[in-house]
């Protein structure tokens, strides 16, 4: 897994690449929590070149987005394969996270 961060149009957008799972959960949610930390409460997850997430991985998405509520910021899923958007389905995650189909419209909505 890879995680490149970038700030485009007043959000931080996290680029996961490869696997997000049990191997690479603590590390996403680490980097993400820094950054939270860091005073950064709109973001993008951009899930482009993720191949695959696991439930570890499902949860560092879920703690993400009960820490940018708390924060009174927002989180959009964006880029997600059909593989990964099944896992998102299945888990229920869909019916509770915000998502877009491109990282361009997810910025959009994320500075509303």
């Amino acid at each position: 897994m890879n995680i490149v961060t970038t700030q485009r149009d007043g959000a931080t957008v996290m680029s996961i690449e490869g696997r997000l799972d049990g191997h690479h959960a603590q590390a996403a949610e680490a980097a993400f929590i820094a950054l939270a930390g860091e005073g950064h409460t709109r973001f993008v997850f951009d899930f482009e070149n993720m191949q695959y997430i696991s439930s570890a991985g499902l949860r560092v998405v879920l703690v993400a987005a009960k820490k940018i509520r708390s924060l009174q910021g927002r989180l959009i899923c964006a880029n997600m394969s059909d593989q990964v958007r099944d896992v998102f389905e299945m888990s229920g995650f869909l019916s509770i996270l915000e998502t877009a189909a491109s990282t361009e419209e997810a910025l959009t909505l994320v500075v509303s």
